[in-house]
């Protein structure tokens, strides 16, 4: 005896891909599908909508096929309200709990849907059922900050997930962020393009969020990335100790890891410069005193500081020193980059394998991310690790801040 539900597909689904997705899921876990209504767009503006009917063996495979069809967009066409367990313990998921993806999601309780608030990948839902003063609300937590008693969703009912799509005419500044990874891509047209998606950004009182590593230091980008900082494009900036200690080591030393940026000369003595400056920020009491008593004049964090935009140094086991500025608590750390990520709109993913899927991690699904590393690899493990809506470019560095701070300014 089989065993079946109805689901259905709504927006872009033809030049997503979802559609072709959900009928591959049925067939590749052992189900068969009814296309029971199907209504094309007929024109560019124009969604499409498709009511499948999924049927199965039995219900364990059912589940399993509605499971992967629920993460790609595909919703139960008779939802029940969600199914709500309350955690036995602190830091204590109830079994079957919902893990969530990145993508938009709301919650049905009560009849009613609630959109999932702080949408990021790998945590639970939890539902606050308000009172006669607060609405109720749903929102994500990662394990960690889960409460005795919280109410988490578990199972898959009453759950809509939607995914981005892709409509057939993509138009204005963000038109060519469509994903993937290229070397190929016109680095001039593309990083003129990636200008005005930041223009476009700012204009809409946006937020946007640059994540960098030593390396821009090091192919003497400082300078560019601090422009940007001073005139307005960057509003928070998410890295470790080792790109604000060589940003200082810059400005006290002339030299980014003992080598002078501009000349590529090995300064003598230069391999204890990076120890030097931790030494001196340390004796300063910090950044930003050490900006405020004038013992350092230049640089992104100079400008981070003189200009009121935040950041966040993440430590590392790694880390010499650290830096006082620098948060070595890793759960802390973490959750100071989560509330960066929350806010931004826009990412700038410049030459850092491990903090851009750090950051990634904590992004819903509807920010616009711009990975930039001379290594494919960076950014293929960045999509790989379910950051879909990334835009990659594998170029210099040294070449694409410059030029994208021309672009701008």
């Amino acid at each position: 005896m089989t065993v079946s539900r109805v689901v259905e597909l709504d927006g872009h689904i033809i030049d997503s891909g979802m559609m072709q997705s959900a009928f591959s899921i049925v067939m590749d876990l052992g189900g068969e599908f009814d296309v029971e209504e199907f209504d094309i767009g007929r024109r560019k503006d124009e969604t499409s909508y498709a009511r499948l009917r999924v049927t199965a063996e039995d219900e364990a495979t059912l589940d399993s096929i509605l499971h992967e069809l629920h993460q790609n967009g595909a919703n139960p066409a008779d939802p029940d309200d969600a199914e709500l367990t309350p955690a036995p313990g602190d830091q204590v998921v109830p079994e079957r709990f919902y893990s969530t993806t990145n993508h938009p999601t709301q919650i049905r309780y009560d009849g009613e849907w609630l959109t999932v608030e702080d949408m990021e990948m790998d945590c639970a839902v939890v539902v606050d059922p308000g009172d006669d003063l607060t609405a109720p609300r749903a929102h994500t937590k990662v394990l960690n900050a889960v409460d005795e008693g919280d109410l988490v969703v578990t199972g898959e009912r009453g759950i809509r997930v939607q995914p981005p799509e892709r409509p057939r005419d993509t138009e204005g500044a963000f038109g060519f962020m469509e994903g993937g990874v290229s070397s190929e891509r016109p680095s001039e047209t593309t990083i003129r393009q990636v200008a005005e998606a930041i223009e476009e950004t700012k204009r809409e009182d946006g937020n946007v969020l640059v994540v960098a590593g030593p390396a821009l230091i090091h192919t003497g980008a400082r300078e560019a990335l601090a422009a940007l900082v001073r005139e307005g494009y960057v509003d928070g900036l998410s890295t470790g100790n080792g790109f604000a200690v060589h940003d200082l080591e810059r400005d006290l030393f002339g030299t980014s890891l003992g080598v002078n940026t501009e000349t590529a000369d090995h300064a003598r003595k230069g391999h204890k410069h990076h120890i030097y400056t931790i030494s001196e920020i340390i004796r300063a009491g910090g950044i930003h005193e050490a900006v405020a008593d004038g013992h350092v004049e230049s640089g992104v964090m100079y400008e981070c500081v003189e200009n009121d935009v935040p950041y966040v140094l993440a430590g590392s086991i790694r880390d010499d020193g650290p830096l006082p500025d620098t948060i070595t608590d890793a759960v802390e750390a973490q959750n100071a980059i989560r509330e960066q990520a929350h806010d931004a709109d826009m990412v700038l993913m410049l030459s850092t394998l491990l903090h851009s899927v750090a950051v990634g991690n904590c992004l819903p699904s509807t920010t616009r991310v711009v990975c930039v590393d001379i290594n494919p690899a960076t950014v293929t493990q960045l999509l790989d690790r379910g950051s879909a809506q990334a835009v990659g470019m594998v170029t210099d560095i040294g070449t694409f801040v410059p030029t994208l701070a021309d672009e701008l300014l």
